[in-house]
């Protein structure tokens, strides 16, 4: 027992960090006077204290721009320079940066910028518009954001209003073509919420590199629908993979071929939800252990459930049976994913509740293996 439990971790270890590898990373350039609510909104968006972790390292030899990495999101900041006062010397090493980071993979280069600027200090200098263009030069989309911007009844600060007219006479190249009115974390005191974090989101998608949406899925934390129909997209890959594999799919039976599929898929799924190695790994385990007595039990049954789906000979069964199988235990997976990340059996910092997690997926993947007769899709 305790050798295959080893072999799963190992395993699962390994699979995590190849799909954290095909995952990638997004990198976001950060920038504004110091005090604007930079940190703050990171925070928000990102996840609490993800701009509290450091210096990083510097982008290029000497330069005073760093590269903080924390999964799959890379902060680019400066560190020592003042945006409004060190402009020139941020855009030289910048512009060098950028330069140097396009013979890099895609993971490797920065591909959205955010500008802020605090909502209600009623300027905006021109030396900031000029940043902004500058940023626009180098390749940069640039995203404008005012912060810490009250609002009531759904109405901004007149004061905010109009200094965000006063930015569109700029006619700048802003991503969405205007700034963003934000306050990053709710105020009980002020009965102010937070409000604004999600435009900022799917502006940054909207401009964002295809191939680094899957990073910034997986990096942000407040659109939760974005995160589960990504999970889905890796399910329906894994299912189709299946297909082709057409073993008994008893998850981490003797279906060699099934495994790398299985696995590649929960390692994904893990890493939506910000689930790191060791803990998705645990919970990996807790829950295709009572997914393989639970799709035993009920194997014969689905046989017979599945149009066209034969017998069994030699090991090998039809597409359909393979299919939902993994279409059910991904479904299940997810659950169990998305409960712990909001902080259900035993997550975020707590003890995992075994039990509790056997149970989530036992009832998820019986559920999803209710297929009905006629449905020839396999899910």
């Amino acid at each position: 027992m305790a050798g295959g439990t080893d072999w799963f971790k190992e395993s699962f270890r390994q699979e995590y960090e190849q799909q954290s590898a095909a995952i990638g990373r997004f990198n976001l350039a950060l920038f504004g006077k110091t005090g604007v609510g930079k940190s703050t909104l990171v925070n928000a968006i990102f996840g609490e204290d993800v701009a509290a972790t450091g210096i990083g390292e510097p982008v290029t030899r000497g330069s005073h721009l760093y590269l903080d990495r924390i999964g799959h999101l890379g902060i680019v900041d400066s560190q020592g320079l003042e945006v409004g006062k060190d402009n020139k010397e941020i855009l030289s090493e910048l512009g060098k940066a950028m330069k140097e980071m396009r013979r890099r993979p895609l993971a490797e280069q920065i591909h959205v910028a955010w500008f802020c600027v605090r909502g209600m200090d009623r300027r905006f200098e021109e030396a900031e518009a000029d940043f902004v263009r500058r940023l626009a030069d180098l390749g940069l989309p640039v995203v404008l954001v005012l912060t810490q911007v009250p609002a009531r009844d759904g109405r901004y600060h007149p004061d905010a209003v109009e200094l965000a007219r006063r930015i569109e006479e700029y006619r700048l190249p802003l991503a969405g073509g205007r700034p963003f009115f934000v306050f990053a974390k709710a105020d009980p005191f002020a009965d102010q919420p937070a409000h604004g974090l999600q435009d900022v989101l799917d502006a940054t998608f909207r401009v964002a590199p295809d191939g680094v949406h899957g990073a910034l899925v997986a990096a942000q934390t407040i659109d939760q629908a974005r995160k589960a129909k990504e999970a889905q997209g890796y399910i329906g890959a894994a299912v189709t993979a299946a297909a082709g594999a057409a073993f008994i799919p008893i998850p981490f039976s003797d279906a060699a071929a099934l495994v790398p599929i299985q696995l590649g898929m929960m390692a994904k799924i893990a890493q939506l939800y910000k689930i790191k190695v060791d803990r998705a790994a645990l919970l990996a385990i807790a829950s295709t252990t009572a997914a393989t007595q639970a799709g035993r039990a009920t194997f014969s049954g689905l046989l017979k459930m599945v149009p066209g789906a034969g017998t069994v000979a030699g090991g090998m069964m039809s597409a359909g049976v393979a299919t939902s199988f993994t279409y059910a235990m991904g479904q299940a997976w997810l659950v169990v994913c998305q409960r712990v990340a909001s902080g259900g059996l035993g997550g975020i910092g707590r003890a995992l509740d075994d039990e509790a997690v056997r149970e989530a997926f036992v009832e998820e993947f019986r559920a999803r293996l209710k297929i009905r007769r006629g449905d020839k899709s396999g899910v």
